[in-house]
């Protein structure tokens, strides 16, 4: 089977998100342009305008009701994703990093950059009071002043966001007080990439120090380390198999000085259990900036600094592999 080619953004993608259904897959690159696309033919049913910075992130909630992004122009939006109409701008005074609904869509978190100036903070509205939105208050604004955050997911049933933090740590934030409820670090360099198991039990971890790491979502405990000699950029579980899925390559910057063979833009993946490396999926020409499991685990799509999108759908053999301990 051929992987299907996304070609709609003119610069390098920066997160890709399936819904929960897995029938749309929705991607934001540094030109401003959040994308939706069907995730079976590679169709795209539509784009949300609005953003005049790179988008930075994306999300959308469980029903596929409402578009979460968060953009360099300091905003965050919300959109009706079904007619692309813009529902709510939360302006913000540095870029949106991070984004997210919780678990039941009724709450959102974003993550604003330290730069200009500010501080970085992690901030909750509760969609279900149109007055935080209105008057752009927060009902709750977590100041983190010593590393800003760089990617951060919600744990399960919504009671906590866990962040991932420039110089390598972990912290859970409680939804209710903001207080800091665990924190960890097992990382040595910037966590680039958080993604949630889909039971959202786990999370894995991509990093700058070549590696990505399991995790326990509740406790924090650091299960599994897959190692590679390049920085990771993003990491992905696998809804159905024990696997996981790792992109990266070296910085975008520096591609031009290799070849691209060296250049390792390859999809790589492990085995959640053995942290042995089992396959690789060639394509991109350039660093792998997002990787994205399908819900149904059949297949997965990466998004990449050359700004394609690929999906990419396993063969049967895929299913039947069994690893020789």
């Amino acid at each position: 089977m051929r992987p299907i080619l996304l070609q709609g953004h003119e610069r390098s993608i920066t997160q890709i998100k399936y819904n929960r259904e897995g029938d749309l897959l929705f991607s934001v690159a540094k030109d401003t342009v959040t994308n939706v696309w069907y995730s079976v033919n590679g169709e795209r049913l539509g784009t949300y305008n609005g953003h005049t910075g790179a988008v930075w992130c994306v999300d959308c909630d469980w029903d596929t009701k409402n578009v979460l992004t968060g953009s360099a122009d300091n905003s965050c939006r919300l959109w009706d994703c079904q007619t692309g109409k813009q529902l709510a701008l939360l302006e913000t005074n540095s870029a949106v990093r991070t984004c997210g609904f919780d678990y039941s869509g009724n709450i959102i978190m974003f993550s604003t950059d330290k730069q200009m100036g500010y501080q970085c903070f992690l901030n909750f509205f509760d969609l279900r009071d149109p007055q935080q939105i209105e008057d752009n208050q927060p009902y709750q604004s977590i100041p983190c002043n010593d590393h800003k955050i760089t990617s951060a997911a919600w744990g399960p049933l919504g009671e906590f966001v866990i962040a991932g933090h420039e110089n390598g740590e972990f912290n859970q934030f409680s939804a209710k007080d903001g207080e800091i409820l665990k924190k960890v670090k097992e990382h040595t360099k910037q966590i680039n990439d958080l993604q949630t198991s889909v039971d959202l039990t786990m999370f894995i971890s991509a990093s700058k120090d070549n590696t990505a790491k399991l995790f326990d979502s509740a406790t924090m405990d650091h299960i599994k380390t897959f190692k590679t000699e390049r920085p990771v950029n993003s990491a992905a579980i696998s809804p159905i198999m024990d696997h996981v899925v790792m992109g990266g390559g070296q910085e975008a910057m520096e591609v031009t000085t290799t070849s691209t063979r060296i250049g390792k833009f390859e999809a790589r993946f492990f085995h959640a259990c053995y942290e042995e490396e089992f396959g690789r999926v060639k394509g991109h020409f350039g660093p792998i900036n997002c990787v994205a499991f399908h819900p149904d685990g059949k297949s997965y799509a990466s998004g990449g600094e050359d700004g394609y999108t690929r999906i990419h759908c396993f063969d049967p053999q895929y299913f039947d592999f069994e690893l020789e301990a």
